[in-house]
């Protein structure tokens, strides 16, 4: 099994692989795995959830949708599933995602990957046994030659940014006239972000998750 094998037989069901990494004995919440692959959304993933029996639910689609599909994966491949919710406790996803060495802390912090920037999402993980081979990444952040770094000014009111992230700050403009760009565009700074545009996200897709940062059904 390879990671370019495990990627192709994600992709048919609306993931990709974001990363992987061979955990240390002793890591916490994998189980002794091998092996550890990262999985994220594919530029099909909105079509397919919205396809799903899950989207017709209110009730955590996204979570119920990763939930089945990853879990089906892992048993295609003789994998466990591991996911970022259902907790707590919770697996320590960002920090896994670091591990990758395709993914990064941003200048306004939250985590910037290789290919889908600033809009990196994680659905789940397989931990397999044996100790793939990973191939080699370049270690290096898109951030360092990143000589603008339009995200430190992308926030219309200035709640993220390199002084870190005012929550509260974001949910008020979000409720006003002026933040509705936001809420139904997606996040201004994560769309700044020149990689972002890997992700392939588009608008409907971006209004969901916004609904759901609001805490809305």
């Amino acid at each position: 099994m390879t990671l370019e094998e495990i990627d192709r037989l994600a992709t048919a069901t609306a993931l990709k692989v974001f990363g992987a990494f061979h955990p240390e004995p002793g890591d916490t919440n994998t189980g002794g795995a091998g092996t550890l692959v990262l999985l994220g959304p594919s530029p099909e993933f909105w079509e397919a959830l919205k396809a799903s029996p899950e989207f017709s639910d209110a009730n955590h689609p996204v979570d119920r949708w990763s939930g089945r599909v990853i879990a089906a994966l892992a048993e295609q491949l003789d994998a466990r599933a591991i996911f970022p919710f259902g907790g707590p406790p919770y697996a320590p996803f960002l920090d896994w995602a670091k591990r990758t060495g395709r993914a990064w802390n941003s200048p306004v912090g939250m985590l910037v990957h290789d290919a889908s920037g600033l809009l990196v999402s994680y659905r789940g993980a397989l931990a397999f046994e044996q100790r793939l081979e990973i191939p080699r990444t370049s270690g290096q952040s898109p951030c360092v030659t990143c000589d603008t770094k339009p995200c430190l000014r992308a926030c219309p009111v200035g709640a993220l940014g390199a002084q870190g992230y005012d929550v509260p700050a974001c949910h008020v403009f979000l409720e006003s006239e002026a933040g509705q760009d936001c809420m139904t565009r997606g996040c201004a700074v994560r769309r700044s972000c020149p990689v972002s545009k890997g992700a392939h996200r588009n608008e409907e897709q971006s209004a969901h998750h916004m609904r759901a940062f609001r805490g809305e059904r």
